[in-house]
């Protein structure tokens, strides 16, 4: 029987993964990351129901590892455990606690003792809903009336004001609901939630996929300048994304004045992958050749500010499903799709093979500039920067 190699993470890669999922990034996306698959991401958002675990600290008065260190190697010069405890500033019913529960006087090892002591420290607090049954039975009983957590806790504060061992705050019930080692609130129950699913996502992941949410500090394109309108003054570009299978993207860009195309890798969807992408594209143009762009209502370009701030173009957001207004952008997306076709896994393609594809484009005549090609276009555009 053939049994599947377990994976490990690291605590930096553990780290990462819940900033990508608190971020809104699906488990595929986050699995594509490290280059492995979406199951392995589960087994670490699974276990507290996709909600990210506080992270610890050692308590102020515990015992560190150098102080352990110090107390091995006391016991091997045969100091007394009051000598110990002298040297170290500490009681000596400490020590002596220390040693007897870590292999006593010959058995004791610093690394050891300090792991086991870290292991012991992980109490799980008990939830209000543990500490007071009848209000977990209320709650249950409005769950199973198909009540969301927020309408329980909206409801029991109006029925019980000032009285808060009555009350509950939704993200408890949450938790209750998530995070299995609770086991307050039966897993059951979530069946009478709207979105039964076992693990909690992200808001931010909500509002992605509702279109929730209003891009902050969005410049209107009905606020672009006239002059970029007439495509008779080069440097102003449109620009979207493209999707493929595997959660795969790229970012197509065009020049109104010349037509000229640009296709950008980028890693992922999440909007500090695709302006970060789109400030290095921008960075190998001409400053006179990149004056604006304008982009759909995408939430992957939310961080338009750093955009602005790195690459000195001004952002403009077309209104909510008006393709028509990027009408250069739609129709290269259609033929950017003769080589990169719906369905495909886009993220097999390197930088130099979207580069090679957007030379072919650029260099075919184009009715519509009077059959000169978008990169004799554009080459004079170039030319005449100086």
């Amino acid at each position: 029987m053939k049994y599947r190699r377990r994976i490990y993470y690291s605590a930096e890669q553990r780290a990462e993964i819940w900033d990508r999922w608190q971020r809104g990034e699906s488990m595929r996306s986050i699995g594509r990351v490290f280059d492995r698959q979406s199951s392995s991401v589960f087994s670490v958002i699974s276990p507290t129901g996709g909600i990210r675990p506080p992270d610890r600290r050692r308590g102020r008065s515990a015992l560190s590892l150098s102080e352990r260190e110090e107390i091995s190697l006391g016991l091997s010069t045969k100091q007394s455990l009051r000598a110990i405890a002298s040297q170290l500033g500490r009681a000596p019913s400490t020590i002596s606690r220390e040693v007897r529960r870590n292999g006593g006087m010959t058995g004791y090892r610093a690394t050891t003792s300090d792991q086991a002591a870290w292991d012991r420290a992980l109490r799980p607090k008990m939830c209000k809903l543990a500490c007071h049954p009848t209000l977990a039975h209320a709650v249950s009983a409005k769950l199973r009336r198909k009540w969301s957590p927020e309408q329980v806790a909206g409801w029991l504060k109006r029925a019980f004001p000032g009285e808060a061992h009555k009350q509950v705050s939704h993200e408890t019930i949450y938790r209750s609901l998530y995070i299995q080692a609770r086991g307050v609130l039966k897993k059951e129950l979530l069946e009478h939630l709207r979105a039964k699913r076992t693990v909690r996502r992200s808001k931010h992941a909500s509002q992605k996929r509702k279109g929730n949410g209003q891009i902050k500090d969005a410049v209107s394109i009905s606020e672009r300048p006239a002059s970029v309108e007439d495509r008779a003054v080069p440097g102003h570009w449109e620009g979207d994304l493209i999707g493929g299978s595997k959660n795969s993207y790229v970012a197509t860009l065009v020049e109104r004045h010349s037509r000229y195309v640009m296709l950008v890798k980028v890693a992922n969807k999440d909007t500090e992958s695709v302006v970060t992408a789109l400030i290095k594209s921008a960075q190998k143009l001409p400053r006179e050749l990149y004056k604006s762009l304008t982009w759909d209502r995408g939430k992957e370009l939310a961080d338009h500010p750093r955009f602005t701030l790195a690459t000195d173009v001004d952002v403009y957001f077309c209104d909510p499903q008006s393709p028509w207004q990027r009408g250069s952008n739609e129709n290269t997306n259609r033929l950017v799709r003769q080589y990169l076709p719906r369905g495909t896994d886009l993220s097999v393609h390197s930088q130099a093979k979207l580069s090679a594809i957007a030379r072919q484009l650029n260099e075919r005549p184009r009715k519509t500039l009077q059959y000169q090609t978008p990169a004799e276009k554009f080459a004079q555009c170039v030319a005449s920067t100086g």
